[in-house]
């Protein structure tokens, strides 16, 4: 097997700051941030396309292995299409609270409110469903390997989650499991994994969410 040598080019896109801007810019990330919350009650608000594309542009962006870069997105606003979906994960959801969640998990989601009623799968403008590519093909269909791929899609899901936050909008990340359905309803090829769900949209007005917190940094840091 041959490789070709990989052309590489002087890095001009970088952009140094003065210290002082570094520490305002990085608080002010924060600060972002901190204001995001998931939500699982949408408005049905148009959301320009262009938004969204640009969103994914952004989660196109992340680092991954050996830039295979291991991912494709789904964007669902077909009405239809997002009923067929909703339909689908309920069975899945109705199975797991039913039968399949332990009951240590269901007494930790119990404080959240959750159950096996997805209505905001219907009820948002957009779904994107999230697919890891566990190998690629090439054109006469030879299997092309992907490298730290649920680490490489982790990553551009997190980086999506944080390009839509910083656009105005409001996500839910929703893992119905097992997801396959996705597959078959989108149909997607069988080299793709349903990673993650992605329920998109403007919040509904005066929703609430759960008043909980979040660790504090020497609980989730060690400097050494």
């Amino acid at each position: 097997m041959t490789t070709e040598k990989q052309n590489f080019v002087l890095y001009n896109d970088y952009k140094k700051y003065p210290v002082e801007e570094m520490r305002a810019r990085a608080r002010s990330f924060y600060k972002l941030l901190k204001r995001r919350r998931t939500v699982r009650e949408f408005s049905e608000r148009h959301v320009p396309k262009e938004i969204i594309e640009d969103c994914i542009r952004a989660a196109g962006t992340a680092p991954n292995g050996a830039n295979m870069q291991p991912w494709h997105f789904v964007v669902i606003e077909d009405i239809g299409v997002k009923k067929k979906i909703r339909a689908a994960a309920e069975e899945e959801e109705k199975e797991f609270y039913g039968r399949r969640a332990s009951e240590e998990w269901l007494k930790a989601l119990a404080p959240l409110g959750t159950d096996e009623k997805k209505p905001f799968l219907e009820k948002a403008p957009y779904l994107i469903a999230i697919f890891a590519e566990k190998y690629g093909l090439t054109d006469e269909g030879d299997k092309v390997l992907n490298y730290y791929v649920k680490e490489s899609v982790g990553i551009a899901t997190g980086m999506l989650v944080t390009a839509i936050h910083n656009a105005g909008l409001a996500s839910l990340t929703h893992t119905p499991s097992p997801m396959g359905f996705l597959n078959e309803i989108l149909d997607r090829p069988s080299n793709e994994s349903p990673f993650l769900l992605l329920v998109v949209g403007y919040p509904k007005e005066n929703v609430k969410v759960p008043d909980i917190t979040k660790k504090p940094l020497e609980e989730i840091a060690t400097f050494i």
